[in-house]
């Protein structure tokens, strides 16, 4: 059984969605890829333990705290790369950003590796099925720029401020 809620944020409304033991997923109202692999229509409208538990996460967050995601218990619905490529991005602490070149080397040592990655690693980034749980919106490009957020650049843009990032 899955379970979903819709709240309420400072950047528009997101959707979470758990089963009896993990949060499954949580996207921003119109971002790509929402919902994931999940068919989010056949969820029950409940407040569970775990959605509640995400819930005060969220606000703790929006409230400019710095609260760890990595507590919440998530289940990876995903391929063993994008797993590593999540873990990766669980380790980038709040406040801080990354490349795609440095996520790349957080999966590899291997350099020529790396280097053919980077695409990949972007796909995987961009199909992040915890939206703020799991911080995408610390990753820049090389430059330093803003670059592709599945919940738009605004967002992007207002999480990293949140976070007191300058960029």
């Amino acid at each position: 059984m899955q379970y979903i809620q819709v709240i309420n944020t400072p950047l528009g409304k997101m959707t979470l969605l758990s089963d009896d033991e993990f949060l499954l997923g949580s996207w921003f109202e119109g971002q790509k890829h929402f919902g994931g692999k999940y068919d989010l229509s056949s969820a029950t409208v409940v407040d569970t333990p775990i959605l509640q538990q995400a819930k005060k996460w969220l606000l703790a967050y929006f409230a400019g705290e710095q609260p760890n995601a990595n507590e919440l218990p998530m289940h990876f619905n995903v391929t063993v790369f994008q797993e590593k490529v999540l873990k990766a991005l669980q380790q980038v602490p709040y406040g801080q950003t990354v490349t795609y070149k440095q996520i790349c080397h957080m999966i590899t040592r291997d350099e020529l590796q790396a280097n053919k990655l980077s695409r990949a690693v972007g796909n995987a980034i961009g199909t992040n099925p915890f939206v703020v749980f799991i911080p995408c919106h610390r990753v820049l490009g090389s430059d330093g720029s803003l670059t592709g957020y599945a919940a738009g650049l605004g967002r992007k843009s207002a999480l990293l401020t949140l976070e007191r990032v300058a960029f």
